[in-house]
């Protein structure tokens, strides 16, 4: 790399990691909110809720990259124009292809980092972030219990304590079963403690009261009430605080948990209904075409800051058509993947969508060959 490479390289990558970062660092603090009840209603601690919403950033960085990289190499590029570097660079005898090669170098890396992305960490971290998630909502509950605090184990299981003890003994204990269709129970205890097994947290009550709510059966004698209450004193009693129904304990795993290859050919013992095939055969392209999405955009940048006539008055044309075009892309991008999940015959789209503006962009940076060009009028003969 020649001094002036290195000068625009430079700026281009500290840009890059500003920008992309708080970017990214916006997209996590209003997408977090989204999980802030973890704290307030399951007692979690602030550590445990960044470690859990931290997991999101690769999928962050993996959608954010290829915008970033557009918007910094077209306004440094716009920048050198309205400072004359570049005029000054040109009368050095630099083409359009030197003057680009430090936004190139740093949009092949960009790409390099979209492949470890959308290949390797984003399935990894969403992985880790699902299964996080799914353990807190439905099992770690029962082992975060607050006092005074009514805690939801899903839907259907309501545990209140009115105190704990420092060895973690509760006292006073309400817990309140629809897990049994038309048969809620109510169960009230002198005392209790949670205990952690291989099929989740129980607690073992001491003391209390068991009450629930029967239909009558059908064979009942005529004027029986259709409802009936009973209730059992016991000494000891052990409820299971993880959900009861394992249809609902079993967590499917969404398209982002998937390989490639995965996503390419699903298992057939997982009875995938034809509709979620197409939509993971369209996700897979389209992570796949992903990073090539980076390296298109920084080009098209590039075509649009470098091409063009000179203005005085700085490149806020040149900036409103850049953003134009790509806003277009995007929106081209989102009809074409929402087309192939529905019929997967729509998936060349995906990849016109990524290939297709960079090769433009590179011919138009090239002087546009072949493209019909009015030569300019001879000078009448004296």
């Amino acid at each position: 790399m020649t001094r002036i490479d290195r000068y625009i390289f430079r700026q281009l990558s500290i840009a890059l990691l500003a920008v992309t970062v708080g970017l990214a660092a916006l997209v996590w603090l209003t997408q977090s909110l989204r999980f802030i009840e973890l704290v307030l209603d399951r007692g979690l601690s602030l550590v445990v809720f960044v470690k859990l919403t931290s997991l999101m950033l690769p999928s962050f960085f993996a959608v954010i990259l290829p915008i970033t990289s557009f918007i910094v190499v077209l306004f440094l590029y716009v920048r050198l124009a309205s400072d004359r570097e570049l005029v000054v660079m040109r009368a050095a005898g630099l083409s359009q292809w030197v003057l680009a090669r430090p936004a190139a170098l740093l949009a092949t890396i960009a790409t390099g980092i979209c492949v470890v992305l959308n290949i390797w960490l984003v399935p990894i971290s969403h992985t880790a972030f699902r299964e996080w998630q799914f353990e807190i909502r439905n099992q770690l509950v029962g082992v975060l219990l607050q006092e005074g605090v009514f805690s939801q184990v899903g839907n259907d299981l309501t545990v209140y304590a009115r105190y704990r003890d420092p060895d973690g003994t509760l006292r006073g204990i309400l817990v309140h079963d629809q897990r049994e269709d038309g048969a809620p129970i109510t169960i009230l205890a002198e005392q209790g403690r949670i205990t952690t097994t291989p099929s989740g947290p129980r607690v073992t009550l001491l003391n209390g009261v068991r009450q629930q709510v029967e239909q009558a059966p059908a064979n009942a004698a005529p004027g029986t009430p259709p409802l009936r209450l009973n209730l059992l004193s016991f000494t000891e009693n052990s409820v299971d605080l993880a959900r009861a129904t394992r249809g609902e304990e079993s967590r499917s795993r969404d398209s982002r948990e998937r390989s490639i290859a995965e996503l390419l050919n699903p298992d057939p013992a997982e009875g995938l209904r034809d509709r979620e095939i197409r939509r993971y055969r369209a996700e897979a392209h389209q992570r796949m075409s992903g990073p090539l999405t980076t390296f298109s955009f920084a080009l098209v940048a590039l075509a649009v800051a470098l091409t063009g006539e000179f203005r005085r008055h700085g490149g806020g044309l040149r900036i409103a058509v850049g953003i134009g075009i790509v806003v277009g892309l995007l929106a081209f991008g989102l009809t074409g993947g929402n087309l192939a999940a529905r019929d997967n015959t729509w998936i060349p789209l995906i990849w016109v969508q990524a290939l297709l503006p960079g090769v433009v962009a590179a011919w138009w940076i090239g002087g546009a060959p072949g493209w019909p060009r009015h030569a300019p009028p001879m000078p009448a003969a004296p």
